[in-house]
């Protein structure tokens, strides 16, 4: 088995073994990778980027939201790519309405490794990020701009048309869809 995947399945293991009570008050969820949309790219990637993972939100009465997610998915290359990360966000906007409407702008830093950037070997990153749903699902969105594309990763391939890439990801969250 192949190493990356053998770190990724273990950092799952562990964050699902989180101590999920109310002590910690917080919220686990899975995470459905789903879409890329690679901005003015005259290329042909893959932008289906269908995966898994989960993510941790920690409980706090703060408009501060602290989260860590582990997740794996096929990347524009249509390769599988792993990431551990943690996210720090701002509540901006919460309501009672629409079953607990909220939208949360900030950072996401994270550990990657991909099969075009130095053969696996886990590279860091740090990207802006939303993310907006209720108590029951979310979608996270993040953007890596043109800039980090060409400079921050040394990828083997290449693209001199593109200005950005738009991630998207879907939230489930696990305690309030297995409650009553």
């Amino acid at each position: 088995m192949n190493n990356s995947i053998i770190k990724f399945v273990t950092i799952i293991l562990l964050l699902a073994a989180l101590p999920i009570s109310s002590a910690v008050a917080g919220e686990l969820s899975v995470i459905i990778n789903g879409k890329s949309y690679h901005i003015d790219s005259s290329y042909d990637w893959n932008e289906n980027n269908y995966g898994i993972g989960v993510e941790y939100e920690f409980g706090s009465e703060s408009g501060w939201k602290k989260t860590v997610m582990a997740n794996g998915f096929r990347d524009s290359n249509d390769d599988m790519s792993y990431m551990v990360g943690a996210g720090l966000h701002r509540r901006l906007i919460e309501s009672d309405r629409f079953a607990g409407f909220y939208f949360d702008a900030g950072l996401t830093a994270f550990l990657m490794s991909r099969e075009d950037v130095d053969n696996n070997k886990p590279f860091p990153g740090v990207l802006p990020s939303l993310r907006l749903g209720n108590r029951y699902a979310g979608i996270n969105l993040t953007y890596l701009p043109k800039q980090a594309v060409e400079e921050m990763v040394d990828a083997e391939i290449a693209d001199p048309t593109i200005s950005g890439i738009v991630f998207l990801q879907f939230t489930a969250r696990l305690g309030r869809l297995f409650s009553k």
